[in-house]
Order: C-alpha cells, then structure tokens, then sequence
C-alpha cells in the first residue's frame, strides 16, 4: 500500500513532530499551570457526555 520510502518519511516525520510537541510544551508549562487550570473537569465532561451518547446508542440499537 505504502512505498518503502513514505513509510520511513512517516517514521521520521512522526519522530519530529512528537519532539516538536514536547519541546513546546515544555518551553510553555508555566502558562499552562497559570492559564489552565481546572481542564481536567473539561476533559472529565467531554468524556462523559460521549460515554452517555455511548450508553444512548446501544440502548436504543436493541
């Protein structure tokens, strides 16, 4: 499906990126603690408003 060579430039691109997002993250942490404070109660809701359309979709499939 994928050549040799655009498989090892998705290997070499993924590796780059993921060490650009660490190293921006890591110049960035003490805005994060000041600014964001409190964004796991966010991600807590997101995660159960889709369990709920989860619990939702099954429930009304039977």
């Amino acid at each position: 499906m994928f050549s040799q060579g655009q498989l090892i430039f998705g290997g070499f691109f993924l590796v780059a990126f993921v060490i650009a997002i660490i190293f921006s993250y890591r110049k960035d942490i003490k805005i994060h603690k000041e600014f964001y404070k409190g964004n796991y109660k966010i991600l807590l809701g997101f995660l159960i408003f889709i369990g709920i359309l989860f619990v939702i979709k099954v429930f009304f499939k039977r």
